[in-house]
């Protein structure tokens, strides 16, 4: 894949309307996850219904960007287009405790050398130049021990 240029891949809501309240949280500053309001599951990705209980009754709530990475990758390969003069970078998988343990996918900003399984993460939102909707990045929190 040498030479190739990176996908143009648009981000921002799917066009069933299903994801929206998680970008309209971005927009708003904060991490919106489903959660079920008949059994509590949380839900990630996005779904009609509740995996759990099975009822119609996915909400979203607002949840804290504070987790710890559950796996990482480093990458060379500008997958989509934003990542083109941002190679190499790491995407990690991050677990949510206070979201049942759900886990959000990311890019690493800051210092990414000596990435570990369990370091502490916090997110933040960022709002590239020109882009429509804002992004969730994940940086490690200073000080915290895994």
């Amino acid at each position: 894949m040498s030479g190739a240029a990176a996908i143009e891949f648009p981000w921002g809501p799917a066009p069933d309307g299903l994801d929206q309240p998680y970008w309209d949280g971005l927009r708003a500053g904060e991490l919106r996850l489903q959660r079920c309001g008949n059994c509590a599951e949380w839900i990630w990705g996005p779904q009609w219904i509740c995996a759990h209980c099975h009822t119609f009754d996915p909400g979203w709530e607002r949840v804290e960007a504070v987790g710890t990475v559950y796996s990482w990758a480093r990458s060379h390969y500008p997958f989509i287009t934003e990542l083109a003069d941002r190679t190499p970078y790491v995407t990690v998988l991050v677990e949510l405790p206070e979201a049942g343990n759900r886990r959000v996918l990311g890019i690493l900003t800051g210092d990414d050398t000596d990435v570990k399984i369990g370091d502490p993460v916090i997110g933040h939102i960022e709002l590239d130049e020109g882009a429509t909707w804002p992004l969730l990045r994940w940086r490690r929190r200073e000080g915290a021990q895994a």
